[in-house]
């Protein structure tokens, strides 16, 4: 590891490469405790505390939230904008054959998903002002004049944009996942404060408590390592065909079609997130609504996601659904299967075309189970934790040590492959 890290710093572009990532994220935390005019943050702090729904924003703000910063909504109205964008394009048609034009029609459904995160992120900013409000959070906000009220939802679009510019920059640096590492910024930045508060609070008689919580995150991290780096080798044989004057392929060309066990990474507990904040937030529109009947619906939403119990099944549901819809979005048997039979390749004991697709989707469905409901525990195991031990204030929970692991090895992976690439380069030169 530390010659690698030495070659890393050797080669001149990769290592500014690096740099301009560090420096973006940088840039993300600096933005994460600028206030928005006109906001006291005396008070937020316990309101986060008592609402999941609240902490899980303000985990994937980066704890933009907390300070009530221009980034207090992060990166999530694009991510909600990227889940509408991928479900038009699954039920309109000239979306989705925009989509299947290349890189040119790729462009083209960013570009609308760009647009669809301005008014995604009016309306997140200006409900989230009042869900605070209902939720006894009036002495943050104050009484904010129409013109205060404007400039801060125009400064939370602005944050929001900006950040999704970051991300995009990060993207083209090919070292990972933009917006994944701007959430694992948000998320690694809390870690040192939680621990701190964890430490000064703790007496002798929570210690066994908190070796259970170190112990429970070692096999939580293992575990996450263990199913994101789990695949199955489905074996795959090459025909013998004749390329020129060039014999390819034969009887003894063997390799294998990976199919991972957890394919959809942290999109589907990201999904569910975004999901799972919404109804909240629009009910409370229509609390104090002069219809009856709609604002005793609106009251019941918004207690219905308070209730930890009811919160936790949602929340599970929503990942498992997740995982299996954004699988079927990402991985294509058909075309797959398709792609096998014009290379000359073939399963064996399987027959090309529709038999191959089959099973591939009847194998990867399979697998996928196991990394569902993984996923969907691990993505609930905090609001079990702080219900079976009453501790409120874990340093860090399932979800976050989900995304830190899975994002740390997405980022390795991508580093290793431009070390190799860069070491091939040198070779032929």
């Amino acid at each position: 590891m530390i010659e690698r890290l030495r070659q890393l710093w050797k080669v001149r572009d990769l290592r500014n490469t690096l740099l301009f990532v560090f420096a973006m994220l940088v840039i993300f935390r600096i933005l994460a405790h600028i206030p928005i005019p006109g906001i006291n943050p005396t008070g937020l702090k316990s309101v986060l505390e008592g609402n999941p729904l609240l902490g899980l924003l303000n985990l994937f703000s980066g704890g933009g939230l907390q300070n009530f910063s221009v980034v207090m909504l992060g990166v999530g109205p694009y991510i909600t904008a990227s889940i509408i964008m991928q479900l038009l394009t699954m039920v309109i048609p000239r979306l989705e054959a925009i989509q299947k034009d290349g890189e040119q029609g790729q462009n083209r459904i960013n570009q609308y998903t760009r647009y669809l995160t301005v008014p995604l992120t009016i309306l997140q900013a200006y409900s989230t002002m009042i869900f605070l409000k209902k939720q006894g959070a009036a002495n943050v906000l104050g009484s904010m004049t129409m013109f205060q009220t404007v400039t801060a939802i125009a400064a939370v679009v602005g944050g929001t944009m900006l950040l999704m510019w970051i991300g995009e920059l990060i993207n083209e640096k090919k070292v990972g996942n933009g917006i994944s590492l701007i959430i694992f910024a948000g998320i690694v930045s809390r870690v040192p404060q939680s621990i701190q508060q964890t430490l000064a609070v703790v007496d002798s008689t929570q210690i066994f408590t908190m070796v259970t919580f170190i112990l429970i995150g070692i096999i939580t991290i293992a575990g996450v390592v263990f199913v994101t780096e789990g695949q199955r080798n489905i074996p795959v044989t090459y025909a013998k065909r004749v390329m020129g004057n060039q014999t390819v392929g034969g009887a003894g060309v063997n390799t294998h079609l990976p199919l991972r066990v957890n394919q959809a990474g942290v999109i589907p507990i990201i999904f569910a997130v975004s999901i799972i904040l919404f109804p909240p937030l629009i009910a409370q529109f229509f609390t104090t609504s002069a219809v009856p009947w709609v604002a005793h619906f609106a009251v019941w939403v918004r207690d219905f996601f308070q209730n930890q119990s009811y919160y936790g099944i949602m929340y599970f549901v929503l990942v498992v659904a997740f995982t299996y819809f954004y699988t079927a979005v990402v991985f294509q048997p058909h075309q797959i299967a398709e792609n096998l039979q014009k290379q000359g390749g073939f399963i064996p004991g399987i027959r090309p075309g529709e038999p191959t697709s089959k099973y591939l989707g009847f194998v990867s469905n399979r697998i996928i189970l196991g990394g569902a409901l993984f996923l969907g525990v691990i993505a609930v195991l905090p609001t079990i934790m702080q219900s079976t031990t009453g501790v409120k204030n874990l340093a860090i929970g399932g979800t976050s040590l989900l995304i830190v692991v899975s994002v740390v090895l997405e980022s390795v992976k991508q580093v290793q492959a431009q070390l190799v690439m860069r070491d091939y380069e040198a070779f032929y030169k």
